[in-house]
């Protein structure tokens, strides 16, 4: 190799290294907008709404973003929002926060803990909690807005801003994308978000290429039976005792049915039935969540499911097939391996190579899938939220730290919210060149 040859990629890589650099916000930046998206945070967390019905959180998060310059249209697809910055010619790039929270009673003794109660939608009163984390998602897409409208020389192209309603119900996407997302709006050519969860330590983000997560199947179960007095059970068809026998035949699809190896879940989150001890009720209701990957996986599973629970009934003798309503789905996220590869770098950049991990995908699932379906790239990654020492003295000790959707679910919010604007910054940076 000559030297000219030699200088000339010493030249190239300098000056991608100086172009990633360039993306990468400054710490004055990022610590220009935090006291403002920490504010939001607690506000937030402090009052959460269910899905659908995130009127309030919905109305702070456009206010926010029309203050910031943004052109941003309210009510699509419900609650959701729409937040337009166009800055020249170049790419249409979509970062998307969720708005809903979840009917769990929060347990985490915070100062700012919630205290909601509110109707859900079969009218019963629940707890509320931001227990997803959906909370610091939209704190940091604010902080991220804040710093991408005062800092305009450095990308070109148009900025698209998604507050989704209903994330939690898989309904949220769909119903924005029915309602004229891509039709009256600029279609992405790029889609990105990011979860913070308990898996990595605050400070760090995790990047996925291909599958990211699982497909999920709602379904509702009611299996009914014949009513009476608890001490005459022989004049009855018990929908209870069904339901038990239901539940454990159903754990033996996953462990009997499905091929080792072949990744399948299925969970039954609730049961409801009766009213006092001494009476017997005429039906249970069951709810259960299925995550797959395969999709022969999951015909599979959800033939399995259907065919366990009309025999059960039949053994117990119940009058009538149950009735199982497949309410909600969503496909896995696949994540573009070029594009991931190439944000890895642009993360790496910003945050430094250590704090960026390759992770293995998740048994979760989500709507953000919905828009990558049509037809548009998509880059989901992780974005640590556990408190750096817990989570160290966690691996240490082989215990599991509090999950996503459990009460005691709370991120280490700083680090955590200033590597997530930090990190969308980058990112959107990066693909905004």
């Amino acid at each position: 190799m000559t030297w000219t040859r030699i200088w000339t990629r010493v030249l190239v890589v300098a000056f991608l290294s100086a172009v990633a650099c360039a993306q990468a916000p400054s710490s004055q930046e990022v610590d220009a907008v935090y006291p403002d998206a920490h504010a939001l945070y607690l506000d937030i967390h402090e009052n959460p709404e269910l899905s659908s019905h995130e009127v309030r959180t919905a109305a702070k998060l456009a206010a926010r973003l029309r203050g910031l310059g943004y052109e941003v249209t309210e009510h699509v697809g419900g609650t959701g929002i729409v937040a337009i910055l166009k800055n020249g010619a170049g790419p249409t790039v979509m970062l998307r926060t969720e708005l809903d929270a979840l009917p769990v009673e929060e347990k985490t003794g915070l100062a700012y803990a919630s205290k909601v109660h509110a109707k859900d939608d079969a009218g019963r009163d629940v707890p509320v909690m931001h227990a997803c984390g959906h909370d610091l998602h939209m704190a940091s897409i604010v902080g991220t807005a804040a710093i991408m409208a005062r800092s305009k020389n450095t990308w070109h192209g148009t900025l698209m801003l998604i507050g989704q309603p209903a994330e939690e119900t898989i309904a949220g996407a769909k119903g924005m994308i029915a309602d004229g997302l891509l039709t009256r709006f600029p279609k992405p050519d790029v889609a990105v978000a990011l979860h913070v969860g308990n898996l990595l330590p605050a400070g760090t983000v995790g990047i996925v290429p291909g599958v990211y997560n699982t497909n999920a199947d709602s379904l509702r179960l009611t299996i009914y039976g014949k009513g009476g007095h608890g001490a005459a059970p022989q004049t009855t068809i018990d929908p209870i005792v069904i339901a038990a026998r239901t539940i454990l035949a159903l754990q033996t699809i996953t462990s009997r049915e499905v091929k080792p190896g072949e990744m399948a879940v299925v969970t039954v989150g609730y049961i409801h039935a009766g009213t006092k001890n001494n009476i017997i009720p005429d039906q249970a209701e069951l709810g259960l969540t299925v995550r797959t990957r395969n999709a022969e996986v999951r015909k599979q599973v959800l033939a399995a499911i259907e065919r366990i629970t009309k025999a059960e009934a039949e053994a117990g003798g119940a009058p009538r097939a149950p009735l199982l309503d497949h309410y909600e789905s969503t496909d896995l996220v696949y994540n573009d391996p070029a594009l991931a590869q190439r944000m890895k770098g642009t993360l790496e950049a910003a945050l430094g190579k250590d704090n960026v991990v390759i992770e293995d995908p998740i048994p979760a699932s989500e709507d953000f899938s919905y828009f990558v379906e049509q037809g548009i790239p998509g880059f989901y990654f992780s974005l640590g939220g556990a408190d750096p020492e817990k989570f160290a003295e966690a691996k240490a000790s082989g215990i599991m730290l509090p999950s996503n959707h459990s009460a005691l679910f709370a991120p280490d919010v700083d680090p955590a919210l200033r590597t997530g604007i930090a990190a969308e910054v980058a990112v959107l940076r990066g693909l905004l060149k």
